[in-house]
């Protein structure tokens, strides 16, 4: 037997946290999978995918380093976010029991936007280290930013190879305004091994491939509630928007001039139903005109919760066109 036929592939692998949930949001919310993506799952497809492209056994290709690099609000900010704290520590959990090392740099507001700075610096950084030490003979990126091209071209001198796992898809955003997710072509054509995952999941003769259903959280019977008022807080909440009706615009959703009776208090929150649901939006009884409301402004409501004539509460907000919209939408509880 060859020397190198029991050698052990060594993988590591490196998370851009915001583009991971934005992605399962995107299969949360808007495919028809209605699911999030697996950590133990997408590192069984890993370990799959690493063994076909290298030839070799998949019992020899071992992850042996993961980390997950996101911006998260501090404890301050959180805490004022409802239950933003347990939703956090919820997640690390889960990263830390697929064996997942979480980096975290704290959320930071320019001209009134919450941003993220430096932290794919300190991915690049960690993976190029880490590669040295540890020889991998796999680098496995998730991400689509073009910005790590020089990454990857410097773990090429080390002799790594290097995946890249990336998701194409479009989608709306919280204004009801299209926006496209997509690669970046540069950083696809440095890699060895470019994976667009988006076409393996949807092929349909992979529809009952265990290692393509295993990306996928199993569901339950009843569905647990998480918060999705934060915008980039934990790993159940996003500050993108998805769908699959591409073509929507806030005009489509009729007119009507129900009889609705709206209630509300001094304060400005109002009570009404909701009138339809789309993938990941849904529009509001509210005369003379339906509001829209995005899954990004429910508070202490997932939006598969939500079902057609359900009683909610919620403050009307203007999106860039200075329409009228719902948002601070809450689900009433009886």
């Amino acid at each position: 037997m060859p020397a190198n036929a029991s050698r052990l592939t060594r993988i590591g692998v490196f998370y851009d946290g915001n583009y991971f949930l934005h992605v399962s949001n995107y299969y949360n919310y808007s495919h028809e999978r209605r699911s999030r993506i697996s950590i133990s799952g997408l590192h069984a497809f890993i370990r799959r995918q690493v063994a076909e492209e290298e030839g070799v056994n998949e019992r020899l290709c071992q992850i042996v380093d993961a980390h997950y690099f996101r911006g998260r609000l501090n404890a301050h900010e959180a805490n004022q976010r409802g239950n933003q704290l347990f939703y956090d520590r919820l997640f690390d959990d889960i990263l830390m029991s697929e064996g997942v090392v979480t980096h975290y740099l704290p959320v930071k507001t320019y001209q009134g936007y919450r941003q993220e700075k430096g932290i794919d610096v300190w991915l690049a950084l960690e993976a190029f280290e880490l590669a040295q030490y540890k020889k991998f003979d796999v680098v496995v990126l998730i991400t689509s930013d073009g910005d790590y091209v020089p990454l990857i071209r410097k773990l090429n001198t080390l002799g790594s190879r290097i995946m890249v796992l990336s998701w194409d898809f479009e989608f709306l955003n919280e204004q009801g305004e299209k926006q496209v997710t997509r690669t970046s072509q540069d950083l696809l054509e440095e890699v060895s091994y470019p994976v667009a995952m988006h076409g393996l999941i949807d092929d349909r003769s992979r529809r009952n491939d265990m290692i393509i259903q295993n990306l996928f959280v199993k569901q339950q019977q009843t569905r647990p509630t998480f918060s999705l008022a934060t915008a980039g807080g934990s790993g159940f909440g996003s500050t993108f928007a998805d769908s699959d009706d591409f073509n929507f615009q806030l005009s489509d959703e009729p007119n009507y001039n129900i009889a609705d009776t709206i209630d509300g208090d001094p304060e400005g929150r109002k009570i009404s139903t909701v009138r339809s649901l789309k993938t990941g939006y849904g529009f509001i009884n509210y005369p003379p005109n339906n509001l829209f409301f995005h899954y990004t402004s429910l508070i202490d409501t997932d939006f598969n919760e939500l079902q057609i004539d359900d009683e909610i509460e919620f403050t009307i907000g203007q999106n860039t066109e200075g329409k009228d919209i719902a948002v601070d939408v809450r689900l009433v509880r009886e």
